[in-house]
């Protein structure tokens, strides 16, 4: 069993899919899984998302909030960043730390709890993988069916190592996490969701893989 696999709580089984219910582990956990270099890794997340000045932002999966206290600053001061997560706990412990302009929510991507059109970009990292297969496309097309037209999407998910011994090392922190391909996970989904897929691949030096799409106009 990895740490990843100690981390998620009571929720595992339900259906809401897996969820990790120790806030202050995960970011410990965090710190180990991007060897000391989280916050640059997520930076760069946020660079590849393009958030623009008022932007109205949602992160699915948010966790702790990290990467929506990055972004936060960038869409000031008009913007609003929300964070949705399926942990009461991990909600609790980002909004203990929420900048002005964010604000976080308890629930479920495939049910997002949000009017049609109310966000300019969504974002989801590391989190695909937690949800229940049957339930990601249903995730996916309420992502969107939350943004307006001409809104953006970003999906980033942990890209296995494609040396052998590294994947077995990491994938012992990580369990499950790093035993699928990102491709195979996300497949068709965002395009069967209604969106244009507009730039994928790897990202350099980092375990994790993106898809950034728009929804057309």
């Amino acid at each position: 069993m990895g740490l990843g696999e100690l981390l998620r709580g009571h929720h595992e089984h339900s259906h809401a899919g897996s969820t990790i219910d120790h806030p202050r582990l995960y970011d410990a956990f965090g710190a180990i899984a991007f060897l000391g270099g989280r916050r640059a890794a997520f930076t760069r997340l946020a660079t590849v998302a393009r958030p623009r000045i008022g932007d109205r932002v949602l992160d699915v999966g948010c966790g702790t909030g990290y990467l929506t206290r990055i972004i936060a600053p960038v869409v000031v001061p008009r913007g609003h960043v929300t964070g949705l997560d399926a942990s009461p706990a991990m909600i609790e412990y980002a909004t203990r730390r929420a900048p002005s302009n964010c604000t976080y929510v308890v629930g479920e991507g495939q049910n997002l709890p949000f009017p049609d059109g109310s966000f300019d970009l969504v974002v989801s990292s590391l989190a695909i993988h937690h949800m229940p297969a049957a339930a990601r496309p249903e995730a996916l097309r309420q992502m969107f069916r939350v943004l307006r037209p001409g809104g953006r999407l970003l999906i980033a998910e942990f890209r296995p190592p494609s040396n052998p011994v590294a994947r077995r090392l990491v994938g012992a922190v990580t369990g499950h996490a790093m035993h699928h391909d990102p491709r195979d996970l996300l497949g068709t989904m965002i395009p069967d969701a209604g969106f244009r897929v507009d730039d994928e691949g790897p990202m350099p030096n980092l375990m994790m893989y993106y898809v950034r799409a728009t929804r057309p106009q």
